[in-house]
Order: structure tokens, then C-alpha cells, then sequence
């Protein structure tokens, strides 16, 4: 039986592993009971990254991609999380909302995948939206259709991750089919719904120009999307791979040069994307 642990911060470079062995798989993680439980990696309080103003960041066990250049591996699986209430969650995003609120900023859940456990951070979005906060959600898209219209009325702001613009690229770097995410965006789009695309630069991976270009053309058009962020590949979640003994196919890649991120800033403004 899960054993509900208690909710402390901490910080998304840190590694947790088998804290609630007996979670379902993700992969296995549909529509909940009634979200009133989840799975959580950490949260950090501080962050001015995920969003506008001072956010707290809430880091959600569970994904279904599997990223070669993910530095969060430890959050793929529900068992390495901590077992939570959401009601104790929102407990304690209510001590800091008075200085959120202030500094114009909020909450933001983040993974992992949110939309894996979509109910349980349904009923988080929905306490934040009550104490007055901006609400954010950084997704890769996959599980966009799980994202019906009352999960999107409680989300201010969709931090939207587009891994690349061509299928085969994206299969390679995430191991998923493209579409879902592609179809995410455009509903976004239709809706009017606020969003930021992200997009991580890995050499050899995804920094060939057509796949650049092709991301580009998608996204100028759409109105709803304010900047592009080009995340430069890191190595700091090299350890977590090494910890957990999974090959590390990005183990040898070095972070992008001045020059290439120069290069796909510029393919992006070109587009006519605010980029930063």
C-alpha cells in the first residue's frame, strides 16, 4: 500500500528514487479516481525561469517520453516520487502566495508530465487560481488531449516544449510520434490560449536548420505564443542517468557554442518569433 509522505522543498537537480515502490506505471495512469492524491519529484520557490514574476515550481512525477537528453530521468516513473495529497500541496502554496502575488508571479507545474496524473494537478491549478495566482504548465503536448476545456481554464499560461519539427527527429530524441504535440499547439492557438514554446538546443540532435525552420514557420503565426526559448543543452542531469544505470546516449555532447545559438536565434527572428 502507498504510504502518503510528506511535501518538502527541494530542487529539480536532485535525485530522488523509489519512494513509493508500489505507484502504478505511468503508462498506466489515465483519468484518476478524483485527483485528490498524486506523485511528486520537489518544489522550488524561488524560480524566475517558468514563467512571469517570482513562481513556485511544482515538479510532477510521470512521463511517457523518453528524452536522450532529459536531466530529470527520476521523474519518468510514479514509484520515485513522493505520495501527496493536493490538498496539502495547495496548503502550503497558500504561505507563499502572499509574496506571489506581490511579485506577480505564481505557480507553475512542471515534470516529468503534468497531464500523466491530470486530475490530481487539475485540482492544484484550480487552489492557486482561488488564492488569486497566475497559473502555469510546462508540457511537452503528447498527452495534449487529455487537456479538456475545464483543465485549460485553470492554466494561465502553457510553457509548451516542441522538441522538433520533423517526425523522425522526433522520434529519435523522445522516442514518441510528433502529432499529438503538433495538434496540442494548434488547439492552443485556436483557443487563444496564452503561450511560451521551448525549444532545447542539443547538437547532433536537434540543430540541423531545416528542423529549426521547420519549428519557425509553425509558430509565427500563432498569435497566442509570446517568445520562443532556445534551452541550450546541459549536462547536469548527467549524474541521474549514471545513479539510475541507464545508458546515456547524450554522454559525449557538448553544450552548444556561442555561434550556434546565435544561429538558431537568428533562424527563429527571421521567422518573425520573439525569441530570447
Amino acid at each position: 500500500m502507498v504510504q502518503i509522505g510528506n511535501l518538502t522543498a527541494g530542487s529539480r537537480h536532485d535525485l530522488y528514487l523509489g519512494l513509493s515502490p508500489d505507484a502504478p506505471d505511468a503508462a498506466e495512469v489515465g483519468k484518476e479516481a478524483d485527483g485528490a492524491f498524486g506523485y511528486v519529484h520537489s518544489y522550488e520557490s524561488s524560480s524566475r525561469y517558468d514563467g512571469p514574476g517570482l513562481r513556485i515550481v511544482l515538479f510532477v512525477s510521470g512521463c511517457l517520453l523518453r528524452c536522450t537528453y532529459c536531466h530529470n530521468p527520476d521523474t519518468w516513473h510514479l514509484k520515485d516520487g513522493t505520495y501527496v495529497s493536493a490538498a496539502q500541496v495547495i496548503e502550503r502554496l497558500r504561505a507563499f502566495a502572499p509574496a506571489l502575488r506581490a511579485l506577480d508571479g505564481g505557480l507553475t507545474i512542471s515534470g516529468g508530465e503534468a497531464m500523466v496524473q491530470r486530475d490530481f494537478t487539475r485540482r492544484i491549478f484550480a487552489g492557486a487560481k482561488q488564492m488569486g495566482l497566475h497559473t502555469a504548465i510546462e508540457t511537452s503536448g503528447f498527452l495534449g488531449d487529455r487537456a479538456d476545456d475545464d483543465y485549460l481554464s485553470v492554466i494561465d499560461l502553457v510553457l509548451l516544449d516542441i522538441k522538433s519539427s520533423d517526425p523522425a527527429t522526433y522520434k529519435a530524441v523522445t522516442g514518441r510520434e510528433l502529432a499529438p504535440t503538433l495538434r496540442f499547439a494548434e488547439r492552443l492557438a485556436a483557443l487563444g490560449k496564452p503561450a511560451w514554446v521551448r525549444f532545447t538546443l542539443v547538437p547532433g540532435a536537434t540543430d540541423d536548420p531545416a528542423n529549426v525552420d521547420g519549428i519557425a514557420r509553425l509558430v509565427a503565426p500563432m498569435k497566442n505564443v509570446a517568445w520562443v526559448e532556445v534551452q541550450p543543452f546541459h549536462q547536469l542531469g548527467a549524474f541521474k542517468w549514471k545513479s539510475m544505470g541507464i545508458a546515456y546516449k547524450e554522454d559525449a555532447t557538448s553544450a552548444p557554442t556561442p555561434d550556434l545559438i546565435k544561429r538558431v536565434h537568428e533562424q527563429f527572428r527571421a521567422a518573425g518569433c520573439n525569441v530570447r
